[in-house]
């Protein structure tokens, strides 16, 4: 594996809930080389989402330090923190979070547009991320018209398309059936044999068992961190 492409430390994130404060992350350390694949797994309320959306730039933190490829990454501006995902990052998410009255090619190229590429490029370059994912044929197709399976292959090539350095992906398989699961997962073992790094929050055992290292989360701290099996003893992590 090659360098820290997202560490953090001693990462502390609350919320304000009323006249109530509910503190979610407690001070995570973690460290994820580029080309790896690792899964983050933990009860709900475990904060997993919360940490994925802090590496994704979607949400800032509280306390501690979080590097994405060397750089410090720490309350930027929207129009910053954009440029830096679509940069950086491609997101799946559970629900594919497709754009219903647009097609597949219209959805896949949408990061493009975003980076202010040409239209009949963009379109180009989309329909051969959909070739590729085995999509050719229903590039004109809206949404409505595909299967749920279908779906999560257009949203990888969205993700693809921006040739970005981590793919985040959230309960992926999650509205998926057990072998369009496999089939997605397949799809991200080639995905990030190409070198990019791939983290996976997943509730489901068999898919984290395809990944390189599982890291757990437990009450807002890493409960442990698992590598091919073999237990990695962690960091004792003290509450400031």
């Amino acid at each position: 594996m090659g360098k820290s492409i997202i560490k953090v430390n001693q990462l502390h994130k609350s919320y304000q809930m009323g006249t109530n404060s509910l503190h979610v992350l407690k001070g995570i350390d973690m460290d994820i080389r580029e080309g790896e694949m690792v899964s983050i797994m933990g009860s709900s309320g475990s904060g997993k989402s919360t940490l994925l959306n802090i590496i994704g730039i979607l949400d800032n933190y509280d306390k501690g330090e979080y590097y994405l490829n060397d750089i410090l990454i720490q309350k930027m501006n929207e129009k910053k923190a954009a440029q830096f995902r679509n940069k950086y990052i491609g997101f799946i998410f559970q629900s594919f979070n497709l754009i219903s009255f647009k097609n597949a090619i219209e959805n896949v190229a949408l990061p493009l547009y975003y980076q202010g590429v040409p239209r009949k490029k963009r379109n180009q370059m989309a329909l051969e991320y959909l070739d590729r994912l085995g999509l050719k044929d229903w590039a004109e197709h809206t949404p409505a018209e595909l299967s749920g399976g279908q779906k999560q292959r257009i949203a990888i090539a969205r993700a693809l398309i921006s040739k970005p350095k981590v793919i985040l992906a959230d309960e992926p398989t999650g509205a998926l059936d057990t072998q369009t699961s496999y089939e997605v997962m397949d799809i991200l073992k080639e995905v990030n044999k190409s070198g990019i790094t791939v983290i996976i929050v997943t509730h489901e055992h068999d898919i984290s068992e395809m990944t390189h290292r599982v890291i757990r989360l437990t009450d807002g701290l890493i409960g442990s961190n698992i590598k091919n099996g073999i237990h990695q003893p962690t960091i004792t992590i003290t509450n400031n």
